[in-house]
């Protein structure tokens, strides 16, 4: 649909996103190193064992022998920083780099790393619900992603946002409309689509967690749906008071 390029939300509260960039980091790292083929040929073992497999968390599946490394539950982390393929990998990491670091500044890093963690379990728990009988193994940080848009979203609604649109249609948008045509693409596809190629679900309860746990979250002095930026264009745009 669309892939975002820059934002022009500047960074005020922090030196450097350091949860945010190390998540993208370690990630990276994982992929390269156990699941690429580059380094070592451990794809199968990683997802197996450190995907998440909705029918052997809550269901009576078992994975088979040599493959159950950890227990099930654990999962809703590890396969957060596991990717099925290299555009899975540079999609959400590019969806992280874009709008984590605002996010991050506007938590701050202990609660942006909780933060982080809660969203992909949301996404998680949310998949594997509606997918309780489905082996196949969720990987990626799509439910990470989809809650830090919608923290994005309601944190700064008015900022303008480079996107590719259809890969090639370069715009310029505020982030109210593309992240608003993001969240209804995805909620439409979790209602009509199955979840057999895509986890739309996971997309959908990572978004509903983010979106709750912004809320929550946020420093105390960072307003919503950018309320300081609303106020200083009120403010410039006001008709000046002369002498009667």
């Amino acid at each position: 649909m669309f892939v975002p390029i820059m934002d022009d939300a500047p960074v005020r509260s922090i030196r450097h996103a350091y949860v945010n960039d190390g998540f993208i980091i370690v990630s990276t790292l994982i992929y390269v190193v156990f699941q690429s083929g580059l380094v070592m040929d451990a794809n199968q073992q990683a997802v197996l064992s450190f995907g998440l497999i909705p029918s052997v968390l809550f269901g009576d599946a078992v994975l088979p022998a040599g493959f159950e490394i950890a227990p099930a539950w654990t999962t809703l982390g590890s396969s957060l920083f596991l990717h099925g393929g290299w555009l899975h990998l540079i999609g959400n990491l590019l969806f992280l780099w874009v709008f984590g670091d605002n996010v991050e500044d506007d938590l701050g890093h202990v609660r942006y790393a909780l933060f982080v963690m809660l969203c992909g379990v949301g996404g998680g728990i949310a998949h594997a619900v509606t997918a309780a009988n489905v082996d196949a193994p969720l990987v990626g940080a799509s439910g990470v992603v989809a809650g830090v848009v919608a923290a994005y979203v309601m944190l700064h609604p008015q900022v303008k946002v480079w996107v590719m649109v259809f890969y090639r249609l370069p715009l310029r948008l505020r982030a109210f409309w593309i992240i608003g045509a993001w969240a209804v693409f995805q909620a439409g596809n979790a209602l009509l689509a199955g979840s057999e190629q895509v986890a739309w679900w996971a997309h959908v309860g990572g978004f509903l967690t983010g979106a709750v746990l912004v809320v929550a979250l946020k420093r105390p002095d960072v307003p919503l749906f950018d309320r300081d930026l609303i106020a200083r264009v009120e403010a410039r745009s006001a008709p000046s008071e002369g002498p009667i």
